[in-house]
């Protein structure tokens, strides 16, 4: 009897993870994923051990929904997906379009995004800041917001050449973020994860970072 080597998982995840992908987004030439410029933070580096994926998500109608009385909460699955990179050691980020006017810094805009969600939050559990630390991008400028490609040039020069998803609720966004490297995922549609399963973005670390 033939035996199946070691390399036939990490096979079929390749194959899932150009399929999901696939039926994502349109596929984009090399030449379009441009050269991004500096960033002012310095870029991470991460745990070799786990490969080194970056997990990039839009907030709203993509991690958490807004309810008809204004109320704020994880969407379904979420919370769990998070707990499930945040276990693999894989970092997690948010790339979201917020006022220019919050904020001098992304830092400063990341706060009042936070006390603007948390005012609102009637989930059992609380949103899980702490995981994304400093990964919080957002317009320093209208002519920043997304779609514009500012944000994702922004993160993907502080991944260190690693691999970066991005996942989001509209094809739009999808399309953009693909535009600039990303693996880009859109969230909730049917017949499909409601996530980018997370043994394929892991894989994508080890395969690509």
């Amino acid at each position: 009897m033939k035996t199946t080597t070691a390399r036939g998982p990490a096979r079929v995840l390749l194959t899932l993870a150009t399929a999901l992908a696939a039926a994502a987004v349109p596929c984009v030439s090399a030449s379009a994923a441009a050269s991004t410029p500096p960033d002012q933070k310095p870029v991470e580096r991460t745990d070799g051990r786990h490969g080194c994926p970056y997990a990039y998500f839009d907030l709203g109608e993509t991690l958490i929904h807004t309810a008809e009385d204004g109320s704020t909460d994880f969407r379904p699955g979420a919370y769990a997906h998070l707990r499930a990179l945040r276990e693999r050691h894989i970092k997690v980020g948010l790339i979201t379009n917020v006022p220019p006017s919050w904020g001098a810094t992304d830092a400063e805009r990341a706060a009042r995004l936070k006390l603007e969600v948390d005012a609102t939050w009637k989930g059992s559990v609380p949103f899980a800041w702490a995981d994304f630390g400093d990964r919080i991008y957002t317009p320093r400028t209208e002519a920043e917001r997304k779609p514009a490609p500012a944000l994702w040039q922004r993160a993907k020069a502080r991944s260190g050449g690693c691999a970066v998803v991005h996942q989001a609720e509209t094809a739009e966004e999808v399309r953009a973020a693909a535009a600039q490297g990303f693996v880009a995922y859109q969230v909730g549609l049917p017949h499909r994860p409601g996530f980018l399963p997370v043994p394929v973005i892991e894989l994508l670390g080890r395969v690509r970072g």
